[in-house]
Parts: C-alpha cells; structure tokens; sequence
C-alpha cells in the first residue's frame, strides 16, 4: 500500500505524522510521530525512557510529570509533536556520569520513595520548584506538589527530601 507523505500505518488505518526534532536528556532526536501520541506514549514507546509513568491518563495525579523547557508538563495530555524545537528532560536525564543527580540523592537519602511510581515524577517538579524557588518555603513546597499523588510515604519524606535538595543545589 501507498501511503501519502505525512502518513503512517497503524494497524489498518493511516494516520498523519509530523516530523519533529527536540533535544531530550542532552540529546537531538529527531522522529515522525503520529499526530495523536502523546509525549509519555512518544518517551516510553519510542525512546525506551520509561520514568514517567503511565497512571491516570487526565493530567491529575502527576506521576508522568517531565519538564519541557524547563517547565512541568504532564507527558499524558502533551502531544508529543508539540515538543518540536523544545528541550525535554526526564528523571533519566538528571544522572550524570553514574553519579545521582543531587535532587535523585536527596530523595533516596531521606527514604522518599517506597514503590516509587510517583517518584520521578516528584523528583521533576521538585527540579521545576527549585529553578523558580531556590530556598522554598513548606507552603511552596506543597504548592507545587499539589498535584503530585504518592499513595505510600506520606508525603512527610517527600518534603524533607525537597527541602535537604535545596540545600544542596
């Protein structure tokens, strides 16, 4: 089957793409993506970068938060091609050279992370909360955590994890 520039297969039907390119974790990716994919499908699927995570699927509970340009989004309800000529990182991309990032480290040294699905998530609005808000207060704290759900810890840990990053960033 012939399919027209700007289409691609999916199962029977054909659907449009758009190409797009982006820098992701340091990196220039470049890829046709359906034009209904969103970004978590895009980075889970199609670049193997699983740390986002795939929970609620209506932008509510904050598990597949990532930044683009700097600023939280949630990968579930992002359209992947509206990353074209953006930078994207996730929880991936924080580690450098094997080392944890400082956030990733207060997070594991405060023990704010138990099942860990809401964890990359809140480490990346922790990441937004401290590029804006360099010695936060607990209110800000909250504030941005907001709309980032954790089931296991609590929330006490999550804090003093945030609140040891500051310190350190």
């Amino acid at each position: 089957m012939i399919r027209p520039a700007g289409a691609a297969e999916i199962g029977d039907a054909s659907v449009e793409t758009v190409a797009i390119e982006a820098e992701i974790n340091r990196r220039r990716v470049r890829a046709a993506v359906p034009t209904h994919r969103t970004l978590l499908d895009f980075l889970r699927d199609g670049l193997s970068l699983t740390a986002a995570k795939r929970a609620c699927d209506v932008q509510v509970c904050g598990a597949c938060t990532v930044l683009v340009d700097g600023l939280p989004v949630s990968a579930c309800t992002y359209l992947a091609f509206e990353i074209n000529g953006k930078t994207v990182e996730t929880c991936e991309g924080l580690a450098r050279d094997g080392a944890l990032h400082p956030i990733q480290q207060a997070f594991v040294d405060a023990g704010a992370l138990q099942c860990g699905y809401c964890t990359p998530g809140m480490i990346m609005i922790t990441k937004a909360l401290l590029a804006d808000h360099p010695r936060p207060s607990v209110q800000q704290i909250k504030d941005y955590l907001h709309g980032n759900l954790c089931r296991c810890t609590g929330y006490k840990k999550i804090l003093d994890a945030v609140l040891a990053a500051a310190e350190t960033e």
